[in-house]
C-alpha cells in the first residue's frame, strides 16, 4: 500500500510517498527504509521500481523529493545545497521513527549517484541508521575533479565567483541546465545523462531543468567521501557501474577501500543510468539492495 505524506524540514513541507507491506500485521512494526533521489531528480524517476521491491520484501519505505525539488516546497526552485540535503533526510528519519508502523530501531537508508553520497556521509554522524546501500554514489572531491580535468576545474571556478559578486549587488538568481544538446553549457553534459532526464520527465512533470549557480558552487565543495571511514560499524553495500560516464569506477573504489568492515562492493558491468530501469542491471542492483537491508535491519 502506498500512501502520499508530508513531513516539515526547516519550516517547509517535504512530499514523498510512504509505502506500508499489505501483509504487516495490525500493530506490528517493520523495518524501514528512508531514500531520495540523485541530482535534481524527483521521485517519479522511478524511485518507484526500488520502493516497490522494498516493500515486497517487507520493508516500511519512505520516498521524499527534497525540499525546493519535485512537489516540495521551497525557493528558488532548483537549490541543491548539500547539507540542506542532508537536513531533510534526517528529518525524513525523525518522520518515519514516529509512524505505528515502522521499527524505529531498525532504519535503513538508500541513496543513488548524488543522494548516494549523501547516505555514505548521513551514515557516519547519524547512528539512528542502521544499514546503507550507496548505489552510484557521487563521491568526487574536488581535489579529484581538479586532478582529473585542471583546465576546467579552473574555469568553472572562475565563472562561479563572478556569479557570486553578481549576486551580491543585484540579488539574482541564475541558472545552470542540468542537461542540454550536445555543444549547450549544463551541469551533466553527457550523452546518457541527456537520454535518461529526457525519459524521465515524460514521467515527472515536476521536474525543472536547472539548478542554481549558487548550488554549483556548493557542489564543488561538498566530498561526501571523507567520510566514509567513519560510517562503520554500519553496515555498508555499495554499488559501482563499471562504464559510468559520470562517476570514475576507480574513484569508488579507491574511497570503498577507506571503509570499515562491515561491507561490500558490488561492481556492475553497465552504465551509471542502466540501474534505473534497464534489465538485468535494476533487477541485480534493487536485488542486491533487498538481501543487504535484510541481512542487517
Amino acid at each position: 500500500m502506498r500512501r502520499d505524506i508530508s513531513f516539515s524540514s526547516k519550516g517547509l513541507r517535504c512530499f514523498g510517498w510512504l509505502y506500508v507491506p499489505d501483509n504487516l500485521a495490525a500493530g506490528s512494526k517493520a523495518p524501514a527504509i528512508v531514500m531520495a533521489h540523485g541530482f535534481s531528480a524527483v521521485k517519479e524517476m522511478y524511485l518507484d521500481r526500488f520502493a516497490e521491491k522494498f516493500v515486497a520484501a517487507g520493508f516500511v519505505t519512505l520516498v521524499f523529493d527534497y525540499r525546493c525539488f519535485g512537489k516540495s516546497e521551497g525557493e528558488p526552485r532548483g537549490q541543491l545545497f548539500p547539507y540542506e540535503q542532508h537536513e531533510d533526510y534526517r528529518n525524513a528519519i525523525s518522520w518515519l521513527a514516529e509512524q505505528p508502523e515502522a521499527d524505529s530501531k531498525r532504519i535503513g537508508v538508500w541513496g543513488t549517484s548524488f543522494s548516494g553520497g549523501h547516505v555514505i556521509h548521513l551514515a557516519a554522524i547519524d547512528r539512528r541508521i542502521k544499514a546503507v546501500v550507496a548505489q552510484i554514489p557521487a563521491i568526487l572531491s574536488g581535489e579529484t575533479r581538479r586532478n582529473d580535468d585542471p583546465i576546467r576545474f579552473e574555469q568553472g571556478g572562475r565563472f562561479l565567483l563572478q556569479d557570486r559578486i553578481d549576486r551580491y549587488k543585484t540579488g539574482t538568481v541564475s541558472y545552470m541546465k542540468v542537461i542540454a544538446p550536445p555543444g549547450e553549457p549544463c551541469a551533466l553534459a553527457t550523452a546518457d545523462a541527456y537520454d535518461w532526464f529526457v525519459e524521465g520527465a515524460k514521467i515527472a512533470p515536476d521536474w525543472f531543468n536547472g539548478v542554481t549557480f549558487e548550488s554549483m558552487e556548493l557542489i564543488r565543495e561538498y566530498d561526501a567521501s571523507r567520510y566514509i571511514g567513519f560510517v562503520a560499524p554500519t553496515p555498508l553495500l555499495m554499488i559501482a557501474a563499471e562504464q559510468d560516464s559520470l562517476i570514475p569506477t576507480r574513484h569508488a573504489a579507491q574511497v570503498f577501500e577507506g571503509a570499515g568492515e562491515p561491507k561490500e562492493l558490488i561492481l556492475l558491468p553497465c552504465g551509471h543510468f542502466d540501474l534505473y530501469c534497464t534489465e538485468p542491471w535494476f533487477s541485480r542492483a534493487s536485488g542486491a539492495a533487498v538481501e543487504w537491508f535484510a541481512k542487517h535491519l
